[in-house]
């Protein structure tokens, strides 16, 4: 029986020892050195007084420098190579120009000719029109090539009362630019229908009047 009451007196006391917040015990929790603020403004100043010190920031600096150095030779590089790129790309393309302009040249030198280019009166005509420094005979260029193109639909055979009606009667298998036929012929009838109203420059006049000769010459007609 006593050694009863003195187990339990020894698991189980009665009374426990009081807490003193004010001053834990040192294996405490609230004593460590990271929950005082003094601790932890003082460590703050060791620490920049370590990363300013004059040792550290020559090392920093130097740092620092070889990087900027680094990152300015490679910008510069990269400025200069893109200047060359568009040196070179300016230099092709002024080339080109140059190229296509004298082709250009050419090519409306021949048709300027006539004779040379066709012995077809009426597509020398036709030339003169689109060649002439006044706007309103351009239009009578694609309306004088489409006067042609219903010449030629009438000498192959294709029947019809208008230019529309034998373009409807012919089918791709027999006339192979049946689908260029019908985009020249659409701006005929808009020169037609719509007169000044219908903007049409020398370039696009041009153009129409080229697919007008690849038609006509795929045909042996000029």
């Amino acid at each position: 029986m006593l050694l009863v009451c003195c187990y339990n007196k020894l698991m189980y006391p009665s009374e426990l020892p009081p807490i003193n917040l004010n001053n834990p015990a040192p294996d405490s929790i609230l004593n460590q050195k990271f929950l005082d603020p003094d601790y932890l403004f003082e460590y703050m100043v060791r620490f920049f007084q370590y990363i300013f010190r004059k040792e550290t920031l020559t090392d920093l600096n130097t740092l620092l420098v070889f990087f900027a150095l680094f990152f300015m030779t490679l910008t510069f590089y990269c400025i200069v190579r893109l200047f060359e790129i568009r040196a070179k790309e300016h230099k092709h393309l002024h080339h080109e120009i140059e190229e296509y302009a004298h082709h250009q040249a050419e090519r409306e030198k021949k048709q300027r000719e006539g004779e040379s280019v066709s012995h077809n009166e009426h597509w020398v005509r036709v030339l003169d029109y689109v060649f002439s420094p006044n706007a309103a005979d351009w239009k009578l260029a694609v309306i004088e090539a489409d006067n042609m193109l219903e010449a030629l639909l009438s000498q192959l055979g294709f029947e019809g009362e208008s230019l529309g009606d034998r373009l409807k009667a012919a089918s791709q298998e027999e006339f192979r630019n049946l689908a260029i036929a019908w985009e020249v012929h659409t701006v005929r009838n808009r020169i037609a229908h719509e007169g000044s109203n219908f903007p049409l420059s020398q370039h696009e006049a041009k153009r129409v009047v080229a697919l007008y000769e690849g038609i006509f010459r795929q045909y042996g007609y000029i």
